[in-house]
């Protein structure tokens, strides 16, 4: 195999996907926007099918719609000849996807799709096709050749649908005012969901298992509390339960480095952090993450409004809980 030869050839389909990507700007056109219009107002589900490598781009593109606050489906359109017609109903909005415009199954269900009376819109690289002329909105996928040197291979074509996929997806997200929060919801699982939907409250120690001790106490009786809760810092509370400062493992470190000390006569306020950053139970999960890796600490204690201690966390509950 000639190593440049590949390169050349690698680099080629890239351009020529890039140009076809870069000429669907002229497309965002009155048709685009009707097309926006008629999925943001539907009142059931947005359909989407297609055949063939279309059909593989149609379902990525449900899936996105579906998980930005459009709810999508794909029907196979080879199925729906046979029985999967009934899952769209009057108050759907069928997306076509053919580059071709032409494809066989897709027009056996046309005439179905229009007795439903739903808005159509198609994606096709052949305006004048049958499918094009029949939508209600059609939007040009048109490219100037594939990428594939045969001129056969679906390739720059699908990556010009997939990409106007996602500019529906997004401007339908924006136009519904979606959020983070509505993107959490949809994504529960995995580190994305985590990172938008974990709480605080949710992950810290409270209760029971809060390190804390007065701000009377010795180092030693600091000591025993860390070690018993097992979160390698101890809060020092004053007798309202507020916070007046932390000890970490960190400050005792900075502690024995000062020489021989007695553990029984050093007081905790004499070598306690403070004041010493905290954060909010209603805060998510991830800005706790983010005031660790910036500040370069390894745990906060979690306040409400009036400062008083209500819990406590550290880099490793981050971890077990999948944020980082």
């Amino acid at each position: 195999m000639d190593r440049d030869k590949i390169i050349q050839l690698a680099q080629g389909v890239i351009d020529t996907e890039l140009q076809a990507i870069e000429a669907l700007r002229s497309r965002i056109d009155d048709a685009f926007v009707k097309a926006c219009e008629h999925m943001l107002h539907c009142r059931g589900r947005i359909v989407v099918t297609g055949m063939g490598k279309s059909g593989h781009i149609g379902g990525k593109i449900a899936a996105t719609l579906a998980s930005t606050g459009s709810p999508a489906f794909f029907v196979h359109p080879g199925e729906a000849s046979h029985g999967d017609l009934g899952m769209i109903t009057s108050h759907d909005v069928v997306l076509i996807l053919s580059n071709s415009g032409e494809t066989d199954e897709l027009l056996t269900i046309l005439p179905l799709i229009k007795r439903l009376d739903v808005p159509l819109i198609a994606l096709t690289g052949n305006p004048d096709s049958r499918l094009a002329k029949a939508a209600d909105a059609h939007i040009d996928i048109s490219v100037a050749k594939e990428a594939c040197p045969l001129g056969l291979a679906p390739t720059a074509s699908t990556t010009a649908t997939l990409v106007m996929g996602d500019a529906l997806a997004v401007s339908l997200l924006e136009s519904r005012g979606f959020t983070k929060d509505d993107f959490a919801r949809s994504h529960p699982a995995g580190r994305l969901g985590k990172r938008l939907l974990l709480r605080i409250n949710d992950i810290m120690h409270s209760g029971e298992a809060l390190p804390a001790v007065s701000q009377e106490a010795m180092l030693s009786e600091a000591l025993v509390e860390m070690t018993r809760k097992g979160l390698g810092m101890t809060t020092v509370v004053d007798a309202q339960q507020k916070l007046i400062g932390i000890f970490t493992d960190g400050d005792l470190r900075r502690v024995l480095n000062r020489g021989k000390i007695d553990v029984n006569q050093l007081a905790i306020r004499e070598c306690m952090t403070s004041p010493c950053l905290t954060i909010s139970a209603d805060k998510l999960a991830a800005e706790a993450l983010t005031i660790m890796d910036h500040k370069k600490v390894n745990a906060l204690p979690v306040v409400d409004v009036t400062q008083t201690v209500v819990g406590a966390l550290n880099m490793h509950d981050l971890l077990r809980a999948g944020v980082v």
